[in-house]
């Protein structure tokens, strides 16, 4: 772990270039840190300035010339141009070469600023927009450009993440808070962040400044789905929490619900957006390139035919000159204007685009390859939230033995319903019938989730409004939020069935079961989803009981080799995903006192761990996978587009 102190140390000196004002030849490499919130930060580190412009005003002629003459019809017509500056190549009038070169040229350089400018402009839109920042002396109003490593900022709902930030507080109670990142990894689905345990207890936000708050981070890095960090605070007691992706809210990220109290960690070109961002590049398309092609296949022929000329002339020693006169009298086989109306026709071409009212809201960015559009023959396009509605629909659950679908879940009702009035107990010795089953893969499913309901002011202590991500009313007034889809249709399900999930925080989930009686659960540990494990799994334990219980659900392609031997698994399996359902495997596992109590220990020496921590938590956690009990496998239909 290093200190502020000790990073300015580590880095290199640089080359006297820096007397001169100019930027150091050397680039500066990113390192770890520790910063201490809400106080000025003796390292410098990167200004929180969006700059996607490709020119300034020193760079953009010669860039934009570059550009241009790496294109051979460019340099053919300016090469032409330059003999004619020798009167003993002439052949026609000085402008008449350059003329249209220069306005070729000239319609660039406009095509180019312009493009540039509108950069500018977005960019000077993000950069000025205003948040609230946290201080010693109360609340301030800074623009985004003027955010530094340290600070304490607000982000409200629906406003867009300014830089990479640790979540300390949020507006709900449970300490969650949604996100929309479709601007940062193209995912329509809303990810759940967690507030710092630590900070969301506090009794207001002016005590996250009176605690000593300081947090170390991992150099910035690419990766947007990792994070390795640790927080720390003095008062009341010295304590340090682990930090991981949960805990970010990385720039360009949208808050979906509540207000977020973040400290910033990385600004500017160290955020993990701006290091996932290339450059603008130069784009050149396909008409183009042909263009380009098919005038050096001219450019040959012409070449030919003054080789032809000259040697019918007769050779002599300034056949050259008449060699080059001869190409210049050929220049009108390729002509200049085709390469004036193509870039006047895609200027055209852009400004009908932004102005088609049939789509509406079309922003064109780049008005070098509009005509590209016209070149799409095939669109391949994932399936979720593309092709479908993102909506899923609960509609199959099969247990091994027998299979329930949508005209049969009356059934798994009156199951559910039969085994709750009987007061059955869990355990290894009770008889497992099909009601005792169903109950058991029920449950599962309403516990194994990270939905949070609203709406029943009889059990939840939120009466409040609760922005949902996704937000779905039924007839007794429930919603529910969660990150997926999924998680919500499989929810949904069990209330159908009468197993309703009605109060759950950070520390609780409470369920009312078909008699009307409330089962609650302490909820130990969590192990979100991800794209890498394909899984996700939490231990709670039954109050009532004190049974400790986990529960996993996951893809059939790693949950088959997690779940005790089975012989119809991967068959239902394919049988589902033929009828176009997603599939869901669900397990579970009891443990004991002292199983759960050596797993926690191991798992948050992990957890603390600062050097390859992932790994350490994946193998500790890969202690307690196996010889699961294999509870069901669900069908989810998701809704396709109309027409598709």
């Amino acid at each position: 772990m290093s200190a502020e102190g000790d990073m300015e140390e580590k880095r290199p000196w640089r080359c006297g270039q820096c007397l001169s004002g100019m930027n150091c030849c050397k680039a500066t490499p990113y390192l770890e840190r520790k910063v201490f919130l809400g106080q000025p930060t003796p390292s410098k580190f990167a200004k929180n300035e969006v700059k996607n412009t490709k020119y300034n005003l020193i760079t953009f002629v010669p860039k934009v010339l570059f550009e241009q003459f790496k294109v051979f019809i460019n340099l053919y017509f300016l090469v032409l141009a330059i003999t004619q500056l020798i009167p003993s190549l002439r052949v026609t009038y000085v402008y008449t070469s350059w003329a249209p070169l220069g306005f070729v040229i000239f319609i660039t350089m406009c095509r180019e600023a312009y493009d540039d400018l509108k950069r500018r402009w977005r960019d000077n839109e993000v950069n000025s927009a205003v948040y609230t920042k946290l201080t010693p002396g109360g609340a301030v109003r800074i623009t985004a450009a003027k955010i530094k490593v340290g600070d304490l900022i607000y982000v409200e709902k629906d406003e867009r993440v300014p830089a990479d930030l640790i979540l300390l507080r949020t507006t709900e109670k449970a300490g969650s808070c949604f996100i929309r990142t479709d601007q940062l990894d193209g995912e329509t689905d809303w990810k759940l962040r967690l507030a710092v345990s630590t900070t969301q207890k506090l009794a207001s936000d002016n005590e996250v400044l009176r605690c000593g708050p300081s947090v170390y981070a991992e150099k910035p890095q690419k990766d947007i789905h990792s994070f390795i960090g640790n927080f720390y605070s003095a008062l009341p007691a010295a304590t340090e929490e682990p930090l991981n992706i949960e805990n970010t809210l990385w720039a360009n990220t949208v808050v979906a619900n509540g207000t977020a109290l973040g400290a910033v960690i990385y600004t500017g070109r160290e955020t993990r957006s701006s290091m996932n961002t290339n450059d603008a590049p130069s784009k050149i398309g396909h008409t183009d390139a042909e263009i380009n092609n098919l005038t050096k296949l001219l450019f040959l022929l012409t070449v030919a035919l003054s080789t032809a000329l000259v040697i019918l002339k007769g050779v002599t020693s300034q056949w050259y000159k008449y060699f080059i006169r001869f190409i210049v009298l050929f220049s009108y086989i390729i002509p200049i204007n085709l390469r004036v109306n193509l870039d006047l026709s895609k200027i055209w071409y852009s400004i009908c685009i932004h102005k088609d009212d049939e789509i509406a809201g079309t922003v064109v960015r780049n008005t070098t390859i509009p005509e590209e559009l016209g070149r799409i023959s095939y669109l391949l396009s994932d399936k979720t939230g593309t092709l479908t509605q993102n909506e899923m629909v609960f509609k199959k659950l099969h247990l091994g033995t027998v299979s329930f679908g949508t005209e049969s879940f009356s059934e798994v009702r009156d199951n559910l319903a039969s085994e709750y009035s009987n007061g059955t107990k869990t355990g290894s010795k009770v008889r497992k019938t099909l009601a005792y089953r169903v109950k058991e893969s029920v449950r599962a499913l309403a516990i194994c989730h990270n939905v949070t309901p609203s709406g029943s002011d009889d059990v939840s202590e939120d009466g409040g409004e609760i922005n949902a991500a996704y937000s779905h009313s039924i007839a007794e007034k429930m919603q529910y939020q969660a990150a997926s889809p999924d998680e919500v249709a499989l929810v949904e399900w069990t209330e159908e069935v009468n197993l309703t999930l009605v109060y759950r925080d950070r520390q609780i989930m409470r369920l009312r079961t078909p008699a009307g009686d409330i089962e609650e659960f302490e909820i130990l540990l969590i192990f979100p989803f991800t794209s890498e494990s394909k899984r996700m799994g939490i231990i709670v334990r039954d109050t009532a009981t004190k049974e400790i219980t986990f529960v996993m659900k996951g893809a059939d392609v790693v949950m088959a080799n997690i779940v005790q031997y089975n012989d119809w698994l991967e068959e239902e399996c394919d049988n589902m995903a033929r009828e176009g359902l997603r599939t869901l495997v669900v397990a579970k596992k009891p443990l004991s006192q002292e199983q759960y109590e050596d797993f926690e220990r191991r798992y948050n020496e992990a957890k603390l761990s600062i050097n390859d921590r992932a790994r350490q938590m994946r193998q500790v956690q890969l202690t307690l996978e196996g010889d699961m009990q294999l509870l069901c496998v669900t069908g989810v239909e998701d809704k396709l587009q109309p027409d598709v």
